[in-house]
């Protein structure tokens, strides 16, 4: 049985590196690389969507007033993929390697 007037809310869309997440609080997520050290507070204001138990509110192109807070984990990079591009019949080749920088977040708090 619900509380008449409790909302809990529950996921929000944020949108963070030129990619859109969907975040819960507790959720440990890798984002594109921040300029912030570990342990430090960072917040997103770029929220698409809330969603709670009473529905779904949708910004155009933002929602006003929200925000995710999040406390950074770690900065680091990815494995290390292999890039190998070639010509055929020319003799042409390169083989590179690449790895991505990331920032591994912990959801502390949704305000909306």
């Amino acid at each position: 049985m619900k509380k008449a007037g409790a909302c809990k809310i529950m996921y929000a869309v944020i949108e963070t590196g030129g990619k859109q997440y969907k975040v819960a609080v507790g959720d440990e997520l890798y984002i594109e690389k921040l300029d912030v050290a570990a342990d430090a507070e960072v917040n997103f204001d770029k929220v698409v969507a809330v969603g709670a138990d009473d529905g779904l509110k949708a910004g155009a192109p933002y929602v006003d007033g929200a925000t995710v807070s999040a406390k950074v984990l770690k900065n680091g990079k990815a494995k290390k993929i292999t890039v190998f591009t070639y010509k055929p019949k020319k003799n042409s080749k390169r083989k590179m390697g690449h790895r991505q920088p990331y920032t591994k977040v912990k959801i502390e708090a949704i305000n909306a």
